[in-house]
């Protein structure tokens, strides 16, 4: 049981909830984007990048020292940036409305910031 307590961690982590839930918002965004197959590529970057927040928050928090958990932690970061980076280009391509854009963006800001915080917290107690 205590394995499962400990693999479990972090799923309290409220960032690792927050980036989930934006993963959920830009695959039901990419569900209902009109398909082309020349422009499948991107749409399969945004996917992976967005996933790929919450993947590295997990692995790192399932790792066994502060030091591995920060270097996840980073990748997730820049994970989130190429997010970003990817629905400026779907905003400016008019894949996606102002509106889509700014929702995620804010989202996406926020779990930024959430993992700032975490990053300080984490160098701060190595």
């Amino acid at each position: 049981m205590a394995n499962n307590q400990e693999q479990s961690r972090y799923k309290d982590l409220l960032v690792w909830q927050k980036s989930l839930a934006l993963v959920d918002q830009v695959i039901e965004l990419i569900d209902n984007l009109e398909t082309s197959r020349k422009h499948y590529r991107l749409y399969d970057q945004l996917e992976s990048a967005t996933t790929s927040v919450p993947m590295n928050i997990a692995e790192g928090k399932g790792r066994n020292s502060k030091k591995e958990f920060l270097h996840f932690i980073y990748i997730a970061r820049g994970s989130l940036y190429e997010t970003l980076t990817l629905l400026e280009l779907f905003k400016l391509r008019k894949w996606i409305s102002k509106d889509q854009f700014d929702e995620l963006e804010c989202s996406s800001n926020q779990i930024a910031k959430m993992i700032n915080g975490l990053i300080k917290t984490i160098a701060i107690s190595m």
